[in-house]
């Protein structure tokens, strides 16, 4: 077993995460980065280290999950959700149910929640938020943020849910109350059920093809029918069919009735 390997192991045996799913080759550059920087030989000198320092170990969730993201990501995407996606959804349910899945630091179901608040009271609107890395689930709750994080956001939503407080932004806590962030691991832990609308961006690309194909099967499950899966831009189902898709519009895939 080398070195790799044996990290792969101990910590699918201490936290439960399969790195084994993600693809080789970025993960161990991603991660050989932080334990060097650290001044540590190898796999086995970083797992022992990371069992004595917690704060090290949050640096390697934040290393392997990619805590990269900011509000209105892609716009043009977002804007299809706005004109074209949600009006047909509300078509069917004015009460959709929400899942931001890999929510990182909360960029991403904060937007749909600023989103839906054009239709809807936003007392109405419940999100669910997840992610593997605790550390980002807090920073999604405090909800303080970068001007880059905010380079997308339209004008209009800058003004009416942000506030500045010296170098950051904080989000308005109308916003902050339509999201429920919950700790979650998206190849161990169970899918809940009857979505209208699952939103899943930039993570998928990290994961083997058989990681992937594993996921679609569980989104679509975990969709009602005519529920719609929202995925990155980079991340087109090819095959959508197979895993009981349609396509809706480009990165958007409706489950198949």
């Amino acid at each position: 077993m080398n070195d790799y390997q044996w990290f792969i192991e101990n910590i699918k045996r201490k936290t439960g995460i399969d790195l084994a799913q993600y693809k080789e080759a970025q993960m161990k550059r991603r991660l050989t980065s932080l334990y060097e920087k650290r001044g540590l030989k190898n796999f086995q000198e970083f797992f022992h280290a990371m069992e004595k320092d917690e704060a090290l170990f949050h640096e390697f969730l934040d290393r392997m999950t990619i805590n990269v993201s900011e509000f209105y990501r892609n716009a043009k995407r977002w804007e299809v959700l706005e004109k074209k996606i949600l009006p047909k959804l509300f078509e069917q349910n004015r009460r959709l149910k929400i899942w931001s899945a890999a929510c990182s630091t909360g960029e991403e179901p904060y937007t749909v929640a600023m989103i839906l608040s054009k239709y809807i009271p936003l007392a109405h609107v419940s999100i669910l938020a997840t992610d593997i890395d605790e550390n980002a689930i807090a920073r999604a709750k405090i909800g303080l943020y970068t001007e880059r994080s905010l380079q997308e956001i339209p004008e209009e939503m800058k003004k009416k849910f942000f506030k500045k407080e010296g170098m950051y932004y904080q989000i308005d806590e109308k916003i902050k109350r339509a999201v429920t962030f919950k700790k979650h691991n998206l190849l161990a832990d169970p899918f809940g059920r009857q979505f209208d609308l699952i939103v899943c961006r930039n993570v998928l690309i990290y994961f083997t093809e058989e990681a992937k194909q594993q996921l679609y099967y569980k989104f679509n499950q975990a969709l009602r029918p005519g529920g719609i899966l929202f995925v990155g831009s980079t991340e087109q189902i090819f095959n959508p069919a197979l895993y009981g898709f349609e396509i809706e519009d480009t990165f958007f895939y409706r489950k198949i009735k």
